[in-house]
């Protein structure tokens, strides 16, 4: 399972952006996705996540309210909406598939979201 992501860049606080992650998988619909997050010498961190009929979605505390995920199972791509950005959230962010309820399986390469003060 190949994922792309798109939709980064550099934007003000409290500016927006939404990232897409795509792919040509045709069991999009059957796999459960996350988001993710890796600022500059820090560990990776959740962002969000979506179950594969999007019925169901979980976010990290610092993100709850000002971040959206979804996704559309007929284009095979899930979305990141970020709103109110900070400059704490500038972080490359990766998106992740996963068949189970375990670990993910699968990474995109990430997009570098970067947002000034």
């Amino acid at each position: 399972v190949q994922l792309v992501e798109s939709g980064g860049g550099l934007v003000q606080a409290g500016g927006s952006l939404r990232l897409s992650c795509a792919t040509a998988a045709r069991t999009f619909s059957s796999l459960h996705m996350g988001w993710f997050r890796q600022a500059p010498g820090k560990d990776r961190d959740f962002v969000a996540t979506i179950r594969w009929d999007g019925a169901w979605t979980d976010y990290a505390d610092s993100v709850e309210g000002r971040f959206t995920i979804s996704r559309d199972n007929a284009k095979n791509t899930v979305y990141l909406q970020m709103n109110s950005l900070k400059p704490e959230d500038t972080a490359v962010y990766s998106c992740a598939a996963k068949r189970g309820t375990g670990t993910y399986d699968y990474w995109g390469q990430g997009t570098q979201v970067t947002v000034s003060s």
